[in-house]
C-alpha cells in the first residue's frame, strides 16, 4: 500500500488573478461619466412622461364629466375630483360619488407629479343652482421637476397649456 507524502510549500511568492486597482479606478471613472450624461436626460424623459400623463389624465376628467352630467342633470357638472370618484365597493353611485373616475386620481387630486383642481361655472337654471361649465386644471408639484408646463381644459374639450407651469393656459395644445 502506497501512502501520499505531502509537498513541502513552495516558498515562493505567487500572483493571484484580479484587477488592479487602476484598472478599477479607470472603471468607476467611466461608469461615472456615463452617470453623469444620463441623468439630465432621464429627468427630461420623466417630465414628458408626467406631462403626457397629465394631459390624459385630463382627457379622462372630461370624459367623467361628460358621464356626472348625464346622469345627474339636475346638478350639472361635478364641482370636485371626489364627487367625480369613489369607491366602487362603498355602494351605488351618488352625486357625491359618483364612480366614474380613477378613485386614487379623485382623492388625493394628484397624479405622476401633477395636481389638478376643478373650477365650475354656476348659474340659476329655472329656480336652481347648477354647474353650467367647468375648467380642470393641471399644475406640476415642482415645475421644473415634476413638469415645465401647466395644462387646462374646459367644457369645451380644449386643453391649453401655461408654458410657466401654472394655470394661466393661453397656448393652444
Amino acid at each position: 500500500m502506497k501512502t501520499l507524502k505531502q509537498q513541502p510549500q513552495d516558498k515562493a511568492f505567487t500572483l493571484e488573478a484580479g484587477f488592479t486597482l487602476i484598472e478599477l479606478l479607470i472603471v468607476m471613472s467611466i461608469m461615472l461619466i456615463l452617470i453623469t450624461l444620463a441623468v439630465p436626460q432621464y429627468k427630461k424623459v420623466r417630465k414628458q412622461v408626467n406631462e403626457t400623463s397629465a394631459v390624459t389624465s385630463l382627457k379622462a376628467i372630461a370624459t367623467a364629466q361628460k358621464q356626472y352630467n348625464s346622469s345627474y342633470s339636475d346638478i350639472g357638472y361635478a364641482c370636485t375630483l371626489l364627487a367625480l370618484g369613489g369607491d366602487p365597493n362603498a355602494g351605488a353611485p351618488s352625486a357625491t360619488a359618483a364612480q366614474m373616475l380613477d378613485p386614487k386620481l379623485a382623492a388625493t387630486s394628484a397624479k405622476d407629479g401633477y395636481q389638478f383642481s376643478i373650477t365650475c361655472k354656476q348659474s340659476t337654471v329655472g329656480t336652481t343652482q347648477q354647474a353650467t361649465g367647468y375648467l380642470v386644471n393641471a399644475t406640476p408639484t415642482s415645475v421644473g421637476s415634476t413638469g415645465d408646463r401647466g395644462f387646462c381644459m374646459d367644457d369645451n374639450d380644449l386643453i391649453k397649456f401655461d408654458p410657466a407651469g401654472g394655470t394661466n393656459c393661453t397656448q393652444s395644445q
